[in-house]
């Protein structure tokens, strides 16, 4: 990554010099030399983190890569200002209780969308997507109907493995997923106590002068 090796441990992601014509004395002041074949100054990202044991949750896309810590309950972003935790947008609570009970953690990238999705392999798999367009900074957009073994995109086109076989979510077919049968789509939205305030939400706008009221009469 920008021509510096990028290092995703358990604990700890670590960026490393790489391909430069230079290497450290022992009082750190460097020396140029004739080889690119030499690894310089390991310097780690800002933040207790890591990969924990889960690779298979990395993906890398442009400048930003996305990965779990199953250990500490998190779902990280790495990108040009350094590690996020973008498990927080909201979303804290469900990663917190449901990373630890997974056995596996697959990520992959939808360019078409735009979207991070993960998929918690568990007693009861399920995937969920984060879009970077939503709302500041991204935000977690949806649950979703499939559970892959895998994911990729290519030529903009996002594709999944079901039971060895490659499928394309081209949207010919609408919720319908590795020859099953449809799927219904549903939304939960959720507004505070305060009825006659007018909100702004990050990802749903509502605008209007009067709500709609039901008042019940009795009998």
């Amino acid at each position: 990554r920008d021509s510096n090796l990028i290092s995703c441990n358990e604990d700890k992601i670590i960026n490393i010099v790489a391909n430069k014509d230079a290497i450290f004395n022992a009082d750190g002041n460097p020396q140029l030399i004739a080889s690119t074949n030499v690894l310089g100054q390991a310097v780690p990202y800002v933040g207790e983190y890591g990969i924990s044991k889960n690779p298979e949750s990395f993906v890398s896309y442009a400048y930003r890569s996305y990965f779990t810590d199953k250990a500490r309950g998190v779902v990280l972003r790495l990108s040009r200002d350094g590690l996020t935790d973008i498990s927080g947008k909201g979303m804290s609570d469900y990663f917190g209780d449901n990373l630890q009970n997974s056995t596996k953690l697959i990520g992959s990238y939808s360019e078409d969308k735009s979207e991070y999705i993960l998929t918690l392999h568990k007693d009861t798999s399920e995937t969920v997507a984060f879009s970077e367009s939503s709302g500041e900074g991204g935000g977690w957009t949806s649950f979703r109907s499939y559970i892959p073994e895998s994911g990729l995109s290519i030529n903009d086109t996002y594709y999944t493995f079901k039971n060895g076989l490659l499928y394309s979510h081209d949207n010919t077919v609408r919720n319908t997923f590795y020859g099953g049968s449809a799927v219904q789509s549903s939304i939960n939205v959720l507004f505070n106590e305060a009825s006659d305030t007018i909100k702004s939400f990050k990802t749903l706008a509502y605008e209007g002068s009067q709500q709609k009221r039901f008042r019940y009469l009795g009998t």
